[in-house]
């Protein structure tokens, strides 16, 4: 990869900013629960309680071996931001707990649960994702979904802006692999490689060369061959088969990783990336894992959450040489947590909230550390907008 020298001047400086500190005493050893930490007002965390956790705290009954995927969605404590998480099992069933004013925990309620409850009637699921206020599932190759509705978000094709409170499908999408929920908008991954979009059109998330809002999915023009996507709240990456990562979207942050702050409504490359293994979205961020086992970043760096050394957005990708090993990466309005293939989950970025679960509300000037080595994880999830944290 040849990157400009001012990214080879970020990527040492990310040297230094990404030394782990040492491991906390409050950390915990292996065991089998999925974990969560952070805000938790709206019983997000799943714990039975609405009471925040600065450490790793053991989601009620699910272990880590019954989870295929979980995903969170919402904002931030307040109940209007609706913040909630889903869980997809091994066995294709769904659990759901937290916030639920627009439906998004899919029980045929708008009751808050602050422990984990099943999406009823629903099976053979193999991939959901949540929103800001909805959820998608994928279902035998069809897509599902419920919760909010008022940008047109769950594809059904009716003139309807209610929210729908359990399971409806997506109008005339199959062979489905893979979805992404952002805020208001839906994304598919089909088994051909081609990405189709719907919902809100704003700042172009759409990628369909307008910024009109749709209620059925069009297929993002000019994609093709799309291996992986990642989906923002407001904006999108793609992984292509020959190693290139696209975006679309709101680029005020630099999220699109182009060199620009400028939205745009079509697919345009992330600039000096090559090499590229996989893919992650955060809420307004964008990291790769690239073959050599580095990582790179990019986007909305304000808190300090690209972990980079510094607090300016970047609108190319920083590489940050120190920090290796990462199996899964998620991040909120401003923090980023990591599960390294060593076990352990780690973060950067603002603290208040101890949403970085190192038992403290102290921002860190590197990373901390939320479990230690061994711990047994493999992901990691965050609320979309919020400061919630999950790791499985």
């Amino acid at each position: 990869m040849k990157l400009p020298a001012r990214t080879t001047l970020f990527a040492a400086l990310s040297l230094a900013a990404l030394a782990p500190t040492s491991l906390p005493a409050h950390a915990t050893a292996t065991d089998p629960w999925v974990r969560a930490w952070g805000e938790n007002a709206q019983g997000q965390l799943g714990n039975g309680s609405v009471l925040a956790q600065q450490t790793p705290a053991a989601v009620t009954g699910i272990t880590r071996d019954d989870v295929r995927e979980l995903s969170a969605g919402g904002g931030g404590a307040a109940a209007a931001a609706n913040p909630f998480a889903v869980a997809v099992l091994k066995d294709g069933t769904v659990k759901s707990w937290g916030a639920n004013t627009t439906g998004q925990l899919g029980n045929g309620t708008t009751t808050a649960q602050s422990f984990p409850g099943s999406v009823a009637g629903l099976s053979g699921v193999s991939e959901v994702s949540a929103g800001l206020n909805h959820v998608l599932a994928v279902k035998g190759g069809r897509v599902l979904a419920w919760g909010a509705n008022a940008s047109k978000q769950l594809g059904t094709g009716q003139d309807t802006t209610n929210p729908y409170k359990a399971p409806v499908p997506v109008q005339s999408l199959d062979k489905v692999k893979d979805v992404g929920a952002g805020c208001d908008f839906s994304v598919a991954l089909r088994q051909d490689g081609t990405v189709w979009t719907w919902g809100k059109g704003d700042n172009g998330r759409l990628g369909t060369g307008t910024n009109t809002t749709r209620e059925t999915p069009q297929k993002v023009p000019d994609l093709l061959d799309v291996e992986s996507i990642a989906v923002g709240c407001e904006h999108v990456l793609a992984l292509t088969a020959d190693g290139v990562v696209k975006a679309w979207g709101k680029g005020a942050e630099g999220q699109l990783g182009n060199d620009s702050t400028t939205d745009s409504n079509k697919p345009v490359d992330v600039a000096y990336l090559d090499a590229v293994a996989r893919i992650f979205a955060t809420s307004a961020s964008g990291f790769a894992v690239l073959d050599d086992g580095s990582l790179a970043g990019w986007g909305k760096n304000t808190d300090k959450q690209l972990g980079d050394g510094t607090a300016a957005n970047r609108t190319t990708p920083v590489v940050l040489d120190a920090l290796r090993g990462v199996q899964g990466i998620a991040g909120g309005a401003d923090f980023t947590v990591a599960a390294l293939d060593d076990g352990s989950v780690i973060g950067w970025g603002a603290n208040a909230a101890a949403q970085l679960g190192d038992g403290t509300t102290t921002t860190p000037t590197g990373t901390t550390v939320a479990l230690p080595p061994g711990s047994g994880i493999t992901q990691v999830a965050t609320t979309m907008t919020g400061k919630s944290a999950f790791a499985y």
